[in-house]
This record gives structure tokens, sequence and C-alpha cells, in this order.
């Protein structure tokens, strides 16, 4: 597969894989987006639903920086940057029905749990939860706690068939040749940062409506 292959290449200046630098960008917008969305509708006083995932306060470090950091020190392999891609898809399509949403609140935590979960599924050998914990910045209890959470919110489905993790780097791909192109933002969207499993690999079309 030519998307994988380009995938797990140095990012050049970034010293990091392009498939962190794609996810950074498609979380990076979603985020973005969903803030905008939640500002637009504070006079509607809308409490947003409890999450283990969601903080109280925004933390202090960008979506980008923070997957840089995950990339430097978790020492996993570049493929489980795509499969932690399928499970967020597959934990926020599921959990619809809660309203969970990415946003500067719950992206931080969301993502090194998905690479956790990514990284003990696909690596032979990894790091424990104490030191994904340091690398998040969160405490062991927290890690342990949404670790569980998120197994539960994904079904336990951690499986994932070549065809489908094939989609998913063409997603990531279409990202960066988009991000290359400068092409322009999407119409805003609200919610959910959920790309179908059966729509996977449609291009940047498919993947502007995960994170345009």
């Amino acid at each position: 597969m030519a998307e994988c292959e380009e995938l797990v290449e140095s990012g050049g200046a970034e010293d990091m894989p392009r498939v962190v630098a794609a996810l950074a960008g498609i979380l990076e917008r979603v985020t973005d987006r969903n803030d905008a969305a939640a500002a637009a509708e504070l006079s509607a006083v809308a409490v947003a639903p409890a999450s283990a995932f969601r903080a109280t306060t925004k933390p202090g470090i960008s979506v980008r920086a923070y997957m840089a950091r995950i990339a430097r020190f978790a020492g996993c392999s570049p493929a489980c940057y795509v499969v932690a891609y399928v499970y967020l898809d597959r934990l926020l399509r599921r959990g619809r029905r809660l309203a969970l949403a990415v946003d500067s609140y719950s992206v931080h935590r969301l993502l090194i749990t998905a690479v956790l979960a990514a990284v003990k599924f696909m690596d032979d050998i990894c790091y424990n939860n104490a030191y994904f914990a340091k690398v998040g910045g969160i405490s062991l209890v927290e890690m342990n706690y949404l670790e569980v959470d998120f197994l539960f919110g994904v079904g336990f489905d951690l499986n994932v068939s070549p065809e489908t993790f094939g989609d998913y780097c063409a997603v990531l791909q279409s990202e960066l040749l988009c991000a290359k192109a400068e092409a322009p933002p999407a119409p805003l969207r609200l919610q959910y940062c959920c790309l179908s499993e059966d729509d996977a690999g449609a291009g940047c079309s498919a993947q502007q409506q995960l994170a345009a």
C-alpha cells in the first residue's frame, strides 16, 4: 500500500512520522470546529455532558505539540497511530448518543488513551500505563480509568482488518495532500469526529467530513 508506506516516513523538519502530522492536522481542525460550535451555542446555555475524557480546564499544550510529545516518548510503531485513529472513530461513532465530541477539553485524553490501546494491541513490546501517564501529563489512576472507559466505549472491538487499515491510511494520506495543496476549509459542521468505515478511503471529501 503506497499510502501506508508514505505515511510512515519522517515528517522532515518536524522529525516525526507523517502519520502523526496527518492525524494532528485532522484533530486540530475538528477541535477548532467544535470549539467554535460550542462558543456559538453559548446562548443556549448548553451544558457539555459529563465524560471521563473531558477536562475541567483546557490543557496548555496544543494538539500538534501533544502529538509530537507522544511520538517522541511513546516509542511505538507508526502503524499504531493509524490504529489509534480507527479506535477514535469507533469510539465517537458509538458515543453519539452521549454527544461525545472532540474539543479542547477532551482531545488530549482521547489521544493518549487511543494510542495506549493501539500500542498494546499492535506492538510486541511497549511501555506500561505508568509511563504513558507521565507522557500524557495525567495520573496513573486516571490513565487506568481512561483505558477501561475507552475499551468499553469501543465495545472491545480492537481488531483492525488490513482493508480497514488501508482505508484509514488513504484518508490520512489525503489529509497530507490537502494540506500541501492548502485546500480551503470546508463549512463548519457540528459535534462529531466520525468517519464511518464504510466511507473511509473516499478521498478529501471523506476526510473533510471528519476534519475540515
